[in-house]
């Protein structure tokens, strides 16, 4: 009798931390999803996802320490998962490098099956052009996310948003001419190792 209270107010402990969490960090993390997934279901089923994982941390009695660092974390993945398995099914125009050779940008980046310390590395690169696309002003950032990490070509961007695919060019061209420069330092470290 006695471990079936103890485990009722543990659980009644656990849904009121839950709760609390949910509260606290639900509109900063929907914005921060928002930010970088165009599609408002799609960012709202990452939303969901991402508390569901809070959820199952705390039932497996998995101690979730800095849970505000954590559920961004957990986020930041179900967006790649969500763009790796799109991948497949809307190929994309690669990126051209200085020597004029194609490559698709995300093959730069370690590979999260490499080992502790290129996960590591991964992460750290993956907060840097976070940082980097932030820093963009909101137009050029929404079509250089759309293009590059959902995959939408021009014309699909300028059919949803009425604007011609001149200006959306434009505006992909002037962010990644800052990213080059904000990221050339993260680069060149990251190509002598």
């Amino acid at each position: 009798m006695d471990d079936a209270l103890s485990i009722g107010i543990m659980t009644d402990d656990q849904n009121h931390r839950i709760a609390e969490t949910v509260e606290r960090e639900q509109s900063r993390l929907r914005n921060f999803i928002r930010k970088r997934v165009v599609d408002e279901s799609e960012a709202e089923d990452i939303l969901q996802e991402v508390f569901y994982e809070l959820v199952q941390a705390y039932r497996l009695m998995k101690p979730v320490e800095q849970v505000g660092a954590w559920l961004y974390r957990v986020a930041r993945n179900r967006i790649i998962d969500r763009f790796r398995k799109r991948k497949p099914e809307a190929p994309r125009t690669p990126s051209v490098d200085e020597e004029g050779e194609f490559f698709p940008w995300e093959d730069l980046l370690p590979s999260p099956d490499a080992g502790p310390e290129a996960t590591f590395v991964r992460e750290l690169l993956l907060d840097e052009i976070e940082s980097a696309l932030d820093e963009l002003p909101d137009d050029q950032r929404e079509v250089f996310v759309a293009h590059e990490i959902e995959g939408l070509s021009f014309n699909e961007m300028a059919a949803s948003t009425g604007l011609s695919v001149n200006t959306l060019l434009s505006r992909k061209h002037y962010a990644v001419l800052y990213l080059r420069r904000r990221l050339r330092a993260i680069y060149e470290e990251f190509k002598k190792t």
